[in-house]
C-alpha cells in the first residue's frame, strides 16, 4: 500500500530561523531583542532595521548555520515511518542559499533522501497529501490538508490547523 505524503517547509519549521535572525541582529546591533518582541509582527516590521531579514537571508553562511528546531529531527524520523516525507523550500527567493540548504539538510537530516528535497520558487506546484509551513501564503492555495507551524508572523492566522511545536505536529498525525 502506498503511503500518504507530507511536504515540510524548512525555514521556520525544521530550521529555527527566528532564533537565528534574532542572534544575528542582536550581535550586529548590540541589542537584546527577544522572541516576545517579535510576536504578532509581520516579517517586514519585526526588526527595527528595515530590510534586515532580507539582508541576512542573502548573506553567505546564514542558512548553513541555522539551528535545528527543537524536536524536528526525531519527529521527522517518526513521520517517515508512516508517510513519504518531502522537504520543500522556496529557496529560489535566495539563490545563494541553495547549496547551504542542501548541506544543512545533509548535516542535520542525513536520513532524508536527496530525491525527497524540493528547492523551488513557488510551492503551489506541490501535490502532497499534507503540507506543514509557517507561511499562510504557501498553505492557502494548497489542495491537501494544511498545518500551520506557529511563528511570530502568523499568530493572527485562523484558517489552518496549527502546531506550536514538533510534539503538536506528531499529535496532529496521531504519532506517539
Amino acid at each position: 500500500m502506498k503511503k500518504e505524503s507530507i511536504a515540510i517547509d524548512m525555514d521556520g519549521v525544521m530550521a529555527d530561523v527566528e532564533t537565528h535572525f534574532l542572534n544575528w541582529y542582536n550581535k550586529e546591533y548590540q541589542d537584546k531583542l527577544t522572541h516576545e518582541d517579535l510576536k504578532g509582527k509581520t516579517e517586514a516590521k519585526a526588526f527595527p532595521v528595515k530590510g534586515i531579514i532580507r539582508k541576512y537571508a542573502n548573506t553567505p553562511g546564514f542558512f548553513g548555520t541555522v539551528p535545528v528546531m527543537d524536536g524536528a529531527v526525531e519527529a521527522v524520523k517518526k513521520l517517515q515511518e508512516k508517510y513519504d516525507v518531502y522537504v520543500v523550500s522556496a529557496a529560489m527567493e535566495f539563490p545563494k542559499s541553495l547549496i547551504e540548504k542542501r548541506n544543512w539538510l545533509q548535516n542535520h537530516f542525513p536520513f532524508i533522501d536527496w530525491r525527497n528535497i524540493v528547492l523551488c520558487g513557488n510551492k503551489h506546484i506541490i501535490k502532497t497529501h499534507y503540507m506543514i509551513d509557517d507561511h499562510p501564503k504557501n498553505l492557502d492555495p494548497f489542495k491537501g490538508e494544511t498545518l500551520l507551524y506557529e511563528a511570530f508572523h502568523n499568530l493572527k492566522v485562523k484558517n489552518h490547523s496549527r502546531a506550536k511545536n514538533w510534539d503538536d505536529v506528531l499529535h496532529f498525525f496521531e504519532i506517539d
